[in-house]
């Protein structure tokens, strides 16, 4: 089941896992919405009748030094890493608890584990990704919680840059990268355990990568 703003992206990856032999749907989903999240999950749960893994994934990286204030594009970065997860618990949850099983997989960073100049709002929203599995983990004793944080990944991620001076050390930083399947891997890995094993956080990054 899949769900993002961009409906024309979901339907091309829905049509290639169904010309594989899989089974896909996919639904319109702004994760800033908590009626949106929960109608997702909802019909997510009346396709397939149950709900086994929730990945939370949607995120944003405009960075830019704090002195240049870019306030709109802080809170949108708050929106999206840290409320578009909080609403992706709070929708998938309550189906979790009633069933006694259930694993979330919430995607945080390399800069959820130490701070980038250029990216203090961003770093800080993952490290509140994090903190939030954390506590989840701690709070559950029949749910899994995984923290995926990948470093730099083939993704269309570092386009949300807006400034020039944080666009050009985005690119210096760039310059060793992963496929985004080496990101998906990781999180079949998680998935694929058995239900008494609970994989915590996996961080994958280049081989060399400095921070």
């Amino acid at each position: 089941m899949l769900g993002a703003r961009r409906t024309e992206r979901l339907e091309a990856i829905a049509s290639e896992i169904r010309d594989k032999g899989g089974v896909a749907e996919y639904r319109a989903l702004d994760v800033t919405s908590l009626e949106q999240m929960q109608a997702f999950v909802e019909f997510a749960k009346d396709r397939f009748g149950r709900l086994d893994v929730m990945v939370n994934n949607a995120g944003v990286m405009p960075l830019s030094k704090l002195e240049v204030l870019k306030i709109d594009e802080w809170n949108r970065t708050i929106d999206v890493n840290i409320r578009g997860v909080l609403h992706g618990i709070a929708a998938a949850l309550p189906i979790f608890k009633q069933q006694q099983s259930g694993q979330f997989v919430n995607l945080s960073s390399i800069g959820g584990h130490t701070v980038f100049p250029n990216a203090a709002v961003y770093c800080a929203t993952k490290f509140a990704v994090w903190a939030i599995s954390e506590g989840l983990r701690q709070e559950s004793t029949d749910i899994r919680v995984t923290v995926i944080s990948p470093g730099t990944t083939q993704s269309e991620l570092a386009s949300t840059t807006t400034d020039a001076e944080a666009a050009q050390w985005v690119e210096g930083f760039r310059e060793a990268i992963i496929p985004a399947d080496a990101i998906a891997r990781a999180i079949a890995f998680a998935i694929e355990q058995p239900e008494d094993v609970d994989v915590n956080e996996i961080i994958v990054r280049p081989i060399g990568q400095s921070g």
